[in-house]
């Protein structure tokens, strides 16, 4: 009997396809997911500043500012052409909510399922851009820029501690998609705004946002099967035997990286008990500082040159205005980031504490040049501020591989949400020392 019809000389070949199409479904997910996450935030910071600017001279006829700068003041005597208030002013409400999610949420976060705090990632993000584009008044536009804070906060918490349970490559995807949201921000606001719509109306349109981002977590990602979705972890552990926890907490598609650690992983099983207890954050927490001081200190000192140098750093004899100038700043800063977080795919930083020393060492240059006005035009600040974002860029992503691949299974999730403090905190820090510096450069 010819039986050699029914046999299936590829037994394997369906599943390797399911295999790589889940992979790449997670992949695509999770750069969407990056990309949604930090787009209300950084368009925020054109959006809101633009939008202020008007309600401060709705009863005159000054014309709207381009994105991000003020015009110039015609009574300013400063030799630096200053802005009345400094740029780290709408920084400090897009990140102090931010920050003070990160610094109290990994230690309760844990309680609230994902598919919850998805939908209040996705709800606050809708509320930033209608209540910013339809405000009345200066505080109410400043409630839209914390709605934006909380939406990113919460967001970067959750999809970082979300990453565990895929496979490593998935945090490359997220580290790219935050990266492009800078790129894509910048790039989609100045250009419907240039196009001829207001920035209410442009606003309007970014409601598509938060939408892409329910998509893409509800519909695109493939979760393990017993993926604690509507069930808080808490409640997970309780109600599973040990061995149940071990395979819910293990990544559904193992790399090569994730194979290597299997024996590793194995031996650790039988301790799994149950939740991480609070002393058990506080000791996972002392581990991580030698990743947090490094991520605050590269946070630290690009947002400083961002909010603090940059619009002081004019050239009058250059062919762009001061407001296109310090545009292609922020563009170049952002396309740097982008580049440099996409990295991950194929170069690996295991010495972060370099990136920091050379980012500070940007920062001190800069302010230096400042204050000399030594360089000689803006071509050369366009390099550095290029290379900046790189440095950035690079630090965020090798920080947290190396805290994915380091750190134990048991906390692995508080890790990831839990080093996210790093960056806000430097943000915020930097935001804070811009406003003396901008004071004391434009009372020369």
């Amino acid at each position: 009997m010819d039986t050699s019809q029914s046999v299936n000389p590829h037994p394997h070949t369906d599943q390797d396809d399911r295999s790589s199409c889940h992979r790449w479904r997670n992949q695509s997910g999770f750069w969407l997911l990056g990309l949604c996450n930090n787009f209300a935030y950084v368009v925020m910071l054109s959006a809101a500043h633009d939008i202020l600017k008007q309600q401060e001279s709705q009863n005159t006829t000054v014309p709207t500012p381009a994105p991000g700068l003020q015009q110039s003041n015609s009574s300013n005597t400063s030799r630096y052409d200053c802005n009345p208030v400094s740029t780290a002013a709408v920084l400090l409400a897009d990140i102090i909510p931010t920050l003070l999610i990160k610094l109290t949420a990994p230690f309760l976060i844990h309680k609230v399922p994902y598919g919850f705090r998805v939908l209040t990632c996705v709800t606050t993000a809708t509320a930033s851009f209608l209540v910013v584009s339809f405000s009345s008044s200066v505080s109410m536009s400043i409630l839209g820029v914390v709605f934006a804070s909380v939406s990113s906060g919460l967001g970067e918490i959750s999809f970082l501690s979300l990453t565990v349970y895929f496979s490593s490559d998935v945090l490359s995807g997220w580290g790219s998609g935050t990266g492009g949201a800078g790129v894509a921000g910048a790039l989609m606001y100045s250009a419907l705004t240039q196009g001829g719509l207001s920035p209410r109306v442009t606003l309007l349109v970014m409601l598509l946002v938060p939408v892409v981002m329910a998509i893409s977590y509800f519909i695109l990602l493939v979760f393990p099967p017993l993926f604690p979705q509507w069930k808080s972890r808490e409640t997970q552990l309780g109600s599973s035997s040990v061995a149940q926890q071990s395979r819910e907490r293990r990544p559904l598609l193992k790399d090569e990286e994730d194979d290597a650690c299997f024996q590793n992983e194995q031996n650790e099983e039988n301790r799994t008990t149950g939740p991480l207890t609070f002393l058990d954050k506080l000791h996972i927490l002392k581990g991580l500082l030698k990743f947090i001081l490094p991520l605050g200190l590269v946070y630290l000192a690009e947002y400083f040159i961002n909010q603090g140098l940059l619009e002081l750093l004019y050239f009058r004899s250059a062919p762009l205005s001061h407001a296109e100038q310090y545009r292609w700043y922020q563009t170049l800063y952002q396309i740097g980031v982008f580049i440099s977080r996409t990295s991950l795919f194929c170069i690996k930083i295991r010495k972060i504490c370099w990136l920091s020393v050379l980012q500070c060492m940007n920062a001190v240059f800069l302010f230096f040049s400042v204050y000399y006005q030594f360089l000689p035009n803006v071509w050369l600040v366009f390099v550095i501020v290029l290379y900046e974002g790189l440095l950035g860029g690079a630090a965020y992503v090798n920080i947290f591989y190396l805290i994915r691949t380091e750190t134990g299974e048991d906390g692995r999730e508080f890790a990831m949400a839990a080093a996210s403090v790093g960056d806000s905190l430097g943000i915020a820090l930097a935001g804070l020392a811009a406003f003396p510096v901008h004071s004391y450069f434009c009372s020369m």
